[in-house]
C-alpha cells in the first residue's frame, strides 16, 4: 500500500481555487473545522471576485494558480473551477507536491479523469474527489440496508432528478452548458445521483440512454438511462433541469424481495417509505434521518471535510479518492456514448 507524508502537530494549510457557486460549501466547512485548518490564500479569474473574497475573507488572493504555488506553502487544494478545468488544475497541484480536492465531476472527459489519478499517484498526493451526497443521514440510513442485505435479491431502482436551471442560468457564464467545460444534466447536476447507482447497488454492466437538448446551451438537459448490474438488477435514471417552475424532486427507489425503500425530497433528504420483512432497530431513525433542506447541494460539505482531515492526518482512509470517482465518471461517459450512437454500452469502458 502507497504511504502517503501525514501532517502532525499543526494545522492543515490550505487554497481554494475558484470563488464560484460551490465555493460558499468550502468556506463554510473550512470554518467549521478551523481548529483543523488554515485558510492561506485563494485564487480566482476574476478580478472583482477576487477583491470581494480578498476582502470578505481578510486573506491573500492570487489570478494565477501557478503565481499561488510559487507563493504560499501548501498541504490542499480545493478545486471549484469549472468541471472542463480540473484535470489541468489537479496536474499542477500534483507537480507542487500538494494534495488535491476536486468538485464534482472530477473532469468531463474520462481520459483526464484517468490524468488526474495518474499524475497524483506519480507525485505521491492525495487526490479528494467531493461525493458530500453519500454523508446525507438518510442514504447513510440507505447503504446500511443494502449493505446488510435487507433487501434480498434487488429488482428494481429508479432515480429521478427534476430540477429546473432556466436559460438565464447557464447564460451567467459562457463555460456553463458546454461539453468542454461544463458537461450536461447528468455530467454535472445529477452526478450525484449517477455516484448512487454504483455505491449502492454495485458495478454497472450495460446502459443505454437517451438525451435531448431544448434549451440553447450544446449539451443535454434532459435524458433517460436504462441501467443492468451485474447482480442482475435492472433500473432507469430520469434527468431534467426543466421542471417548472422551480427543483421538484432528487429521489431513488429501491424494490427488492424482502424490502422497498424511496428517498424524496428535494435532494434524497425525506424518507418516503421504509418497509422491510424484517425489522431493525434503527428502522426507527428514520424520522431523526430526515431534514429540510433548500438546497440541492445538502449538508454534507463539512462531514466530508472531516474525512479529509483524518486521512491527512494518517488515522483515515479516504471515503471517495481518484479511483472512487472515476466510477461515476465512466457511468456518464457511457451514457453519453449510448446517446450519440444509438448503442448499449458494456462497462468497463475500453478506451
Amino acid at each position: 500500500m502507497r504511504s502517503y507524508p501525514e501532517i502532525k502537530n499543526r494545522k492543515i494549510r490550505m487554497a481554494i481555487l475558484g470563488c464560484g457557486r460551490i465555493s460558499k460549501n468550502h468556506f463554510a466547512s473550512i470554518e467549521e473545522h478551523k481548529n483543523e485548518i488554515e485558510l492561506i490564500s485563494i485564487c480566482e479569474s476574476k478580478n472583482d471576485i477576487l477583491k470581494e473574497h480578498e476582502k470578505k475573507y481578510n486573506i491573500k488572493g492570487y489570478l494565477s494558480l501557478t503565481e499561488m504555488l510559487d507563493n504560499e506553502k501548501l498541504d490542499l487544494v480545493s478545486i471549484c473551477t469549472p468541471s472542463g478545468m480540473h484535470a489541468d488544475n489537479t496536474e499542477l497541484c500534483a507537480k507542487y507536491g500538494i494534495n488535491v480536492m476536486t468538485e464534482k465531476p472530477m473532469a468531463t472527459r474520462w481520459n483526464d479523469g484517468m490524468r488526474m489519478v495518474r499524475s497524483c499517484d506519480n507525485a505521491g498526493v492525495r487526490l479528494f474527489v467531493v461525493k458530500q451526497n453519500r454523508k446525507n443521514p438518510t442514504l447513510q440510513l440507505l447503504k446500511r440496508a443494502v449493505d446488510e442485505n435487507r433487501f434480498g435479491k434487488i429488482h428494481m431502482v429508479h432515480i429521478n432528478v427534476f430540477w429546473t436551471r432556466p436559460q438565464k442560468y447557464y447564460d451567467q457564464a459562457s463555460w456553463r452548458g458546454t461539453w468542454e467545460f461544463d458537461g450536461g444534466a447528468f455530467m454535472n447536476q445529477a452526478s450525484h445521483y449517477v455516484d448512487l447507482l454504483d455505491w449502492l447497488i454495485g458495478p454497472i454492466d450495460k446502459v443505454q440512454a437517451m438525451m435531448s437538448t431544448n434549451l440553447n446551451i450544446e449539451v443535454e438537459d434532459t435524458g433517460v438511462l436504462n441501467v443492468r448490474w451485474r447482480n442482475g438488477a435492472l433500473g432507469s435514471m430520469s434527468v431534467t433541469m426543466l421542471t417548472y417552475p422551480e427543483n421538484l424532486e432528487g429521489s431513488i427507489t429501491i424494490l427488492g424481495e424482502t424490502g422497498t425503500v424511496r428517498v424524496g425530497g428535494l435532494a434524497v433528504n425525506d424518507i418516503k417509505h421504509w418497509e422491510f420483512d424484517v425489522p431493525k432497530n434503527y428502522d426507527n431513525d428514520i424520522k431523526e434521518a430526515n431534514y429540510n433542506t433548500a438546497s440541492v447541494y445538502g449538508y454534507g460539505h463539512p462531514l466530508y471535510y472531516e474525512n479529509v482531515i483524518e486521512v491527512l492526518r494518517g488515522k483515515a482512509e479516504p471515503d471517495t479518492d481518484g479511483r472512487e470517482g472515476l466510477k461515476s465518471l465512466e457511468i456518464i461517459i457511457a451514457a453519453y456514448l449510448s446517446a450519440r450512437d444509438g448503442k448499449v454500452i458494456s462497462l468497463p469502458l475500453e478506451v
